[in-house]
């Protein structure tokens, strides 16, 4: 049985701030290297997985799953980038792969559709697509009322939320306003995450740090309580070696809109309509049918919820 929540369209919601999770150089060779290994240990033991990894539904089961008629024999062309893991990037032999881009494939398998995926680089995606270089984009591009003025959009398939996390070793409470008083916790500054603790946890003992690895190793070394920051960045860390399994997750998720947005989805021109209500029909087929629960279990082996 699989852990899941139904997160909604509307409220709680949360999204992936590509600046926020940022990938250095080093750190992206390293993060490569140990979700390629991670990716092959998983592969057999997926099951057992599902029952502790927490994948979120972001899929109402009372809507309607009426698939679109697609007429034609028309190839879609998926345009992604290849620097962004777990979502998008260059596997070891070079060729695309990632959440963003299996959850493509999938979706046009689903539909019994071809489909080709090409990467750029990420700032050209959204031009590219509306220049007509590409019929959709499969990339962390976060969903606003500006890209909707451009583009139309499937519902959100993934999104990030902000969490906190701690030393193991410290028997923290989970954090909440009261058990966090006075409790120091490290968040990077001029973020949404650290207006969202100023707001929410007002007795807190913020401490600003400049980047997710600075707040990462003051966590480490025992210097705060806490870091709060994008769950994404973190669970990366967390099930990465430079964690030394020193950390884990505390308390759960926090998705709230009006600091983290709303998520990502495929991205299409308006003109596309139909081929966007066919693909968010797949979407939520691939959900019922415990596809993108298998792909999640790939690419997310520390879950951000």
């Amino acid at each position: 049985m699989i852990r899941a929540t139904f997160l909604g369209q509307t409220g709680m919601t949360g999204v992936l701030h590509r600046d926020s999770t940022k990938v250095r150089p080093e750190r992206f060779r390293r993060l490569m290297i140990g979700l390629t290994a991670a990716v092959g240990l998983l592969a057999g033991c997926v099951p057992a997985l599902a029952e502790s990894v927490a994948i979120p539904n972001f899929w109402d089961p009372r809507a309607s799953q009426d698939r679109p008629e697609l007429s034609g024999s028309r190839t879609v062309r998926f345009l992604t980038d290849d620097e962004f893991p777990p979502l998008h990037f260059a596997g070891p032999d070079g060729n695309l792969t990632g959440f963003s881009v299996e959850l493509a494939r999938a979706a046009c398998e689903r539909l019994a559709i071809a489909c080709t995926i090409q990467a750029r680089r990420f700032d050209t995606l959204l031009d590219a697509l509306g220049g007509g270089q590409g019929d959709v984009v499969a990339a962390a591009v976060p969903i606003t009322a500006d890209l909707r003025k451009r583009f139309t959009v499937t519902l959100p398939y993934f999104r990030t939320p902000a969490r906190f996390a701690a030393r193991k070793d410290r028997d923290q409470p989970a954090p909440d306003p009261k058990t966090i008083q006075n409790r120091t916790v490290a968040v990077v500054g001029e973020t949404a995450h650290k207006a969202y603790l100023k707001a929410f946890f007002p007795g807190a003992a913020v401490r600003s740090v400049p980047d997710l690895t600075a707040a990462e190793a003051a966590l480490r070394s025992g210097e705060v309580d806490f870091v709060f920051a994008d769950g994404l960045g973190l669970a990366l860390w967390i099930g990465g070696t430079e964690a030394g399994g020193c950390c884990g997750f505390a308390g759960g998720p926090y998705l709230e809109s009006r600091f983290f947005g709303e998520g990502v989805g495929f991205v299409f021109r308006p003109e596309d309509e139909v081929l966007r209500r066919a693909f968010d029909y797949a979407l939520h087929r691939l959900w019922d049918e415990g596809k993108y629960a298998e792909l999640y279990l790939r690419f997310f082996p520390v879950s951000p919820f």
